[in-house]
């Protein structure tokens, strides 16, 4: 696999939100190389952490989009123009019990590959990362697929909540 991401959008103020969201991503590869250089496993303890993060998110934005559980607060709450700028989204479809969004790019790969994480360091931290989406979705009573990712060396990132 050969991971493929390069942002085709290039306006300056979307760029200094992706260095933002990089140094967040930053953050958490050098929280769990320092664990792993200690001999702690970042798979017994950052998915929990990061589901913790997102259960939190996930709360604030049901707050935010009147209460309900509805995917259409979702979409309206988080995946802003400007988020879909970031990450080059495509929404593909929004339902009260859907939302299918395709990704273009990733500042968080791109922050994990320059530090020179292997691709399978990069599909790994990916994983633990989507746990906080994870923790969105349940907030608003969903489960989260991933038939595709960057990190994985797919094209785009196929970020599906859906009903239980």
């Amino acid at each position: 696999m050969a991971i493929k991401n390069e942002a085709k959008i290039k306006n300056p103020l979307i760029v200094a939100i992706r260095e933002q969201l990089e140094h967040r991503a930053l953050w958490m590869y050098l929280l769990c190389d320092e664990a792993k250089k200690k001999g702690l496993d970042a798979t017994t303890y950052a998915p929990d952490a990061i589901k913790r993060c997102g259960l939190y998110q996930g709360a604030n934005l049901r707050q935010k989009a009147g209460g309900g559980e509805s995917l259409k607060g979702l979409k309206k709450t988080l995946f802003t123009k400007p988020a879909q700028w970031v990450f080059e989204m495509d929404i593909k479809r929004c339902t009260d019990d859907n939302l299918d969004i395709d990704f273009h790019y990733c500042p968080l790969v791109k922050a994990w590959q320059k530090q020179g994480c292997t691709d399978e360091e990069i599909a790994v931290l990916c994983d633990h990362a989507m746990c906080g989406d994870r923790g969105i979705a349940e907030s608003f009573g969903c489960k989260l697929e991933l038939p595709a990712t960057i990190a994985k060396g797919d094209d785009v990132c196929k970020i599906r909540f859906v009903r239980k």
